[in-house]
């Protein structure tokens, strides 16, 4: 229906609202267009560096350093990975990560949530004036702390072990424990109560109640701690003297300086190093997100 120069919709009533609609839905398409272009471009300029080290892993060395870069090479020489696995002991380097991570994880998800309980469920005198001094360290940067911790270790005669490595992160981490104490205040009071009144102990509700509902919350912090963990660098570099003991992050760096001109082993290990830390998070993407989720929305 027209009235004069507008256009008039009977289902509101209001003249020129189909057109209004029309706009709207259009302004709207081509904002997801232009969105979804720009994470588009995006994506591609963070995976071309992944692109590019896997087509170097299986580059044959005539074709290493070509210019402009050869994406895909003439023939794939599997044999760099071969080469980089035997140069030196990368099972060995394998093992000593696989172990620290392993034991790492372990302390650092009790002793975060084992915290974080206390902060969360627990009224004591100066609970949260204690929460906030945690917190505060989050602002302390590691490079402050980093001489006094190694003298600390070194009168200790610990230098040169695992126990630098893995102590700290069972002496909990002040992130984990604000993440954990956020989903805690969200679970429901009166299951504490209900179980205080059967009887049940403090740890007890901590191990057999908050423990099995916090699965997310517990599952965002295993795959970030494993990731650190799996990736860490300064540490061993500091604490470990003996190649025997070394992780996969000192290894790379040990075989990019007796090997610098072999590019193409060198991308080899590092991509069998990068591995277990996409597997990890693909299987455990889900739980990743969905941790994340729910503490931010419910904390």
């Amino acid at each position: 229906m027209i009235k004069g120069n507008e256009v008039y919709s009977p289902v509101r009533g209001k003249p020129g609202t189909d057109w209004q609609l029309l706009t709207h839905k259009v302004a709207s398409v081509v904002g997801r267009i232009v969105l979804y272009l720009v994470i588009a471009a995006g994506a591609v300029i963070f995976i071309l560096p992944l692109i590019w080290m896997i087509s170097t892993s299986v580059k044959p060395d005539y074709q290493l350093y070509n210019i402009p870069i050869i994406w895909i090479p003439d023939e794939l020489d599997w044999q760099n990975y071969v080469d980089g696995w035997r140069v030196l002991p990368f099972p060995r380097f394998y093992w000593n990560t696989t172990y620290v991570t392993i034991v790492n994880i372990i302390g650092l998800v009790f002793s975060s949530s084992l915290v974080a309980f206390g902060f969360a469920r627990i009224r004591f005198w100066g609970r949260d004036a204690i929460f906030i001094i945690l917190l505060a360290t989050m602002m302390l940067p590691s490079q402050v702390t980093l001489i006094p911790i190694y003298l600390f270790w070194s009168q200790l005669g610990l230098v040169n072990s695992f126990w630098p490595l893995i102590i700290p992160q069972w002496l909990t981490n002040a992130y984990n424990v604000f993440l954990l104490r956020q989903f805690f205040m969200s679970i429901n009071m009166e299951l504490d109560d209900a179980a205080r009144i059967d009887g049940a102990s403090w740890f007890r509700i901590y191990w057999n109640i908050l423990m099995p509902l916090s699965k997310p919350a517990l599952g965002v912090i295993a795959i970030q701690a494993f990731a650190f963990n799996w990736n860490n660098f300064i540490d061993p570099l500091i604490y470990l003297n003996d190649p025997k003991k070394y992780t996969i992050a000192i290894g790379l760096r040990l075989f990019q300086t007796q090997q610098s001109q072999k590019m193409a082993e060198t991308m080899a290990m590092t991509l069998v190093a990068l591995v277990p830390v996409l597997v990890v998070f693909y299987i455990a993407q889900a739980k990743f997100i969905q941790g994340i989720v729910i503490s931010g929305v419910k904390g």
